[in-house]
């Protein structure tokens, strides 16, 4: 795994095709916020298997490809409409 010690969290990231909205707390905790349709719904995570983990890490580093990078006050927003 990269280090993800020097990364100032929370920051926030969503997929490019705008269906989920992440909140990464911490390199441990997340929340995610999915959206179909008209509808939204929020989870909240704390990694406890490494697929998790590694999901964190792919959020925070080297996410271009697949994530965009959003302000917190789009992530509020949108949590807003859950």
């Amino acid at each position: 795994m990269t280090d993800t010690s020097n990364i100032n969290y929370p920051i926030y990231r969503k997929y490019k095709n705008n269906k989920s909205y992440f909140k990464i707390i911490s390199k441990e905790e997340f929340e995610e916020i999915q959206v179909l349709g008209n509808a939204y719904t929020l989870h909240h995570f704390k990694a406890k298997i490494l697929p998790d983990r590694n999901l964190i890490e792919d959020l925070s580093i080297n996410y271009e490809a697949y994530c965009d990078v959003i302000s917190e006050n789009e992530y509020k927003t949108i949590k807003e409409k859950v």
